[in-house]
């Protein structure tokens, strides 16, 4: 007889006591063992209560016998099942049957759940929330990396056409250009040549060295106005596409022209406010220097410029969404500058991570197609590829050029959709994310019941 009641395990034989039930207890009774033995009386000259009877905590009204379930192990019958094992760890594990040999919960067929109704139940096979609108080329929803760069290759493929067109254009008139300025106007062999003199004075490698920058600057200067150009037109076909429609090269010019003036006067004033900041850093050093201050002056200037030059390109990140946002937003150069500042506010390492990755992949884009063209020219040319490789450059005739021009065309065909739909999207999902431009997407491109308890629209995910 045991002192203390305790659950038994299922199938376990008795304990000392006539199985019964509890008192307000409902169901079948329990084990032997959650039964207490009679107490003995310290009553003199009373009998002992009978073990063979119930108990003195026994109800004196017990149900009928057909109401009795037999205990584990009791009347020699035979012992009660074991409940059904526990489900295995996961999510969508599916469990045993239920009882009667049925499905349990989660099983295929079966009711989703325990109890009455057949309500879901943990396997029921969710599948986490249903997909975000896609009426374009990306879902509407805070982007990633990946679909942000998707998004740009998917422009570039599903409206190949205006894309390609629109770059095309726009590279091939630069490169003529281009090369028209380098083989009558900015050729000098004189400068070359005193550049390549190791007798050459100061005064002489002076003057050449500027030449040589005056002509790399306009051939930078006409390369930086075709990829106004290009960015202009192609923001409008990006936009579009967001939305799954397409649009023509005339089309586009249409909506970019009104813009292109003061595209330009952003795209000229951002470069003059990183060169300024540089400038103010680098002054006192230089101040000094000229003054006579020494090596320590010169430190000074060159610590002075390169803080001056991280804080020059923190501004750029800052401001580099100014341009989507000049041509889809129709606003002046300040409010564009001053929205992009709003949207990168918090985000600054992830545009910048963004934007870094997208210029990698356009430079290695655009490297595999115009470097194959440069060996090409180069071999053409007078001097060959020898040449390229001894003297750092070959013979810039009209073949060399031509030639070299022909990749450089294909390689900003490629690259120009790129950078440009990059800067879009990336505009596109910070505005998601911050304003919950989805929804005006989404009424935009005209799907239905996208509202604010859609999928994908919770700001910062």
């Amino acid at each position: 007889m045991k002192d203390t009641p305790g659950w038994a395990s299922p199938g376990s034989a008795p304990s000392d006591g006539q199985d019964g039930q509890e008192p307000n207890a409902s169901g079948p009774a329990e084990p032997a063992d959650r039964t207490t033995a009679p107490e003995p009386t310290d009553q003199p000259g009373q009998p002992a209560p009978d073990p063979s009877g119930p108990g003195t905590k026994w109800s004196k009204e017990q149900p009928p016998p057909g109401q009795w379930s037999a205990p584990s192990g009791s009347q020699g019958g035979p012992a009660q099942a074991p409940p059904p094992p526990p489900p295995g760890p996961g999510w969508g594990g599916q469990p045993p049957g239920g009882p009667g040999g049925g499905p349990g919960y989660g099983a295929p067929g079966g009711p989703g759940g325990y109890g009455p109704g057949g309500h879901p139940g943990w396997g029921s096979g969710w599948g986490g929330p249903p997909p975000a609108a896609k009426p374009g080329v990306i879902p509407l929803r805070p982007l990633g990396v990946g679909e942000i760069l998707d998004g740009a290759v998917s422009t570039m493929r599903t409206h190949w056409r205006t894309v390609l067109g629109i770059s095309l254009t726009v590279a091939v008139f630069t490169e003529i250009l281009v090369v028209l300025l380098q083989g009558f106007v900015l050729e000098d062999a004189a400068s070359s040549d005193t550049l390549n003199d190791p007798s050459a004075s100061v005064g002489e490698l002076t003057r050449a060295l500027g030449d040589t920058l005056l002509g790399s600057s306009v051939i930078v200067l006409v390369s930086l106005l075709g990829t106004i150009v290009a960015t202009a037109l192609l923001t409008t076909v990006t936009s579009r596409a967001v939305l799954g429609k397409s649009v023509t090269t005339a089309e586009a010019w249409r909506d970019a022209r009104p813009q292109l003036p003061k595209l330009f006067g952003l795209t000229f004033l951002l470069p003059l406010i990183g060169v300024a900041v540089v400038a103010i850093g680098t002054l006192p050093g230089a101040l000094i220097a000229y003054a006579g201050g020494g090596d320590g002056a010169v430190a000074l200037a060159v610590l002075g410029g390169m803080a001056a030059g991280i804080v020059a390109i923190w501004l750029m990140v800052r401001f580099s969404l100014a341009s989507p946002a000049l041509m889809l937003e129709k606003q002046s150069i300040w409010k564009s500058v001053g929205r992009s500042a709003k949207l990168v506010r918090g985000s600054w390492w992830r545009v910048f991570g963004i934007q870094l990755l997208a210029t990698i992949i356009a430079n290695v884009v655009a490297s595999i197609i115009v470097i194959p063209f440069t060996f090409l020219a180069a071999a053409l040319s007078g001097d060959g590829v020898n040449g390229l490789f001894t003297s750092g450059t070959a013979d810039l005739g009209w073949t060399f050029l031509i030639v070299s021009g022909i990749g450089a065309v294909i390689g900003s065909m490629l690259t120009f959709p790129i950078t440009a739909g990059v800067a879009v999207l990336l505009y596109i999902d910070q505005r998601i994310r911050r304003e919950a431009l989805d929804l005006d997407l989404a009424r935009a491109a005209g799907v239905q019941g996208y509202g604010s308890d859609a999928p994908g629209t919770t700001p910062g995910s």
